[in-house]
């Protein structure tokens, strides 16, 4: 399971009595912790940071364990700050600011100067503060005793973004032909992709999963059919169209495997040696935690597999959606979200029913599909774009919600949501801010979440809820 390190500071000024104390403390506050937060991460004590030399010991002990996704730091006693400058420097992992105490009231009977010297996050967590705040290191403070709920809630929502970031780092792309022709958003700088968050984006033509595919077995395809069918309703006598996505899937998995992928992007505008495009396959393998973006999208490719990771052992789907057709009635207005096929299967409200008819896109055999009405609730929608000098995130408030009515002509996967505010600001708000048309969309995360990995990954955020109105509009293009 992936770490954080527990990093303490105090000085050597205070004698060995007070720094065993300290450590006694820490082993406490970390038992503790993993206690309540194990089934996420696992907290590791690290040497308390006394001079300019441990704190280096520990950072570099963070820095070459593969485990180790961030760190939490603590100024139990004061740890003056410039002790902190060289190892810090070294760390570009995700960093908590625990500003805590040991204690949790005052022992105001009994309260002397040896327990101030002792007990004094208050002023060794404000200078530790300044020196992250000079040296402009991207971290999340949590501020309240240790051992309260809303503490804990709040270092488990680090913990999760933290192994979101550490994932991140190890994106690896596969693109199935190029960005789709004259589409803008989903186009940009791969190169700054990878600097600033890790992405490998990686080109390989999709004749070689026709090629895999065509070596395919019969009995991998037969196991294939047999997960589609304890999974979903086959609701089609087109079984040969079934085995033909069941085969693509079987060569996506071999694929991802040897080339160790996370995610991957296809495009109808490339399906050289394909028979359909890929539906059925990219929908299962979405639902197992595969990244997946349409026409070429890497970015939201990846961007789906950072924010799966991050709601790993959360209630709630989390995956693609491209923004599609709205229900205008006044006062009641609603989105529609599909795609062409490509919808999750963890998004569906009902037990998915595999259909195969034709695409009306992309010049192939008729694929087939899962079909399915999307689940309820609050919700997130999430992108990332390019604009050149810097990254945007776009994270709008959504409710899900059911359809008002069946759509038996629409053979396809969907999910309907209502804009919050309202449709006017919220749609407006996203085309002022550049929102693209795909995006992530997870009624397991929430706007803090998108908040904190914005903050840990030193990425500019504009988000949209309730809380946006009118004049907030203006602020998106001046």
């Amino acid at each position: 399971m992936e770490k954080l390190y527990f990093i303490p500071g105090s000085q050597d000024l205070y004698g060995e009595e007070c720094l065993q104390q300290v450590a006694a403390d820490c082993a406490e506050m970390v038992a503790f912790l993993n206690e309540k937060l194990g089934d996420t991460i696992t907290i590791e004590l690290l040497p308390t940071v006394e001079t300019s030399k441990n704190c280096v010991e520990d950072m570099k002990k963070v820095m070459t364990d593969d485990d180790c996704v961030g760190v939490i730091t603590w100024m139990h006693t004061f740890s003056p700050a410039k002790m902190w400058i060289k190892g810090l420097q070294l760390l570009n992992k995700p960093l908590l600011h625990l500003h805590t105490q040991a204690n949790e009231k005052l022992p105001y009977d009994e309260i002397d100067m040896d327990f101030m010297n002792l007990n004094q996050a208050a002023h060794g967590d404000r200078e530790y503060g300044f020196i992250l705040a000079k040296l402009n290191i991207p971290h999340e403070v949590v501020a309240g005793f240790y051992k309260h709920d809303n503490v804990v809630a709040k270092i488990r929502q680090f913990a999760q973004v933290a192994k979101a970031i550490g994932l991140s780092k190890r994106v690896r792309i596969a693109t199935f032909g190029n960005n789709m022709r004259d589409v803008a958003v989903t186009d940009g700088n791969r190169l700054e992709c990878e600097i600033k968050y890790g992405w490998e984006v990686k080109y390989w033509g999709i004749g070689l999963i026709a090629k895999i595919a065509a070596e395919t077995t019969e009995e991998e395809v037969d196991a294939k059919m047999a997960e589609y069918n304890e999974k979903y309703t086959m609701a089609t006598d087109n079984i040969d169209a079934v085995r033909e996505q069941a085969r693509y899937e079987v060569a996506f998995e071999k694929f991802i495997a040897k080339n160790e992928v996370t995610c991957f992007t296809d495009t109808f505008q490339d399906l050289f040696g394909l028979n359909q495009l890929p539906g059925i396959a990219a929908q299962n393998l979405m639902a197992k935690g595969i990244g997946f973006g349409p026409e070429g999208d890497y970015k939201i490719s990846a961007l789906s597999t950072v924010l799966m990771k991050m709601a790993e052992g959360r209630d709630g789907a989390t995956g693609f959606i491209e923004d599609y057709t709205y229900d205008l009635t006044e006062g009641q207005e609603l989105e529609l979200a599909s795609h062409m096929l490509e919808v999750p299967a963890s998004f569906a409200a009902n037990k998915p029913e595999i259909q195969v008819h034709p695409l009306g896109i992309g010049g192939k055999a008729d694929p087939a599909r899962l079909v399915f009405d999307g689940v309820t609730g609050d919700g997130i929608q999430v992108t990332l774009i390019d604009l050149g000098d810097h990254f945007r995130i776009i994270c709008a408030d959504i409710e899900l919600v059911a359809q008002p009515k069946p759509m038996p002509k629409l053979p396809v996967a969907r999910i309907m949501y209502r804009h919050k505010p309202n449709f006017a600001i919220g749609t407006a708000a996203w085309c002022y801010a550049g929102g693209a048309h795909h995006s992530v969309v997870s009624t397991a995360l929430n706007r803090s979440d998108i908040e904190m990995f914005a903050r840990l990954t030193g990425t500019e955020l504009i988000t949209i809820g309730d809380d946006t109105t009118e004049a907030d509009l203006r602020k998106f293009y001046m």
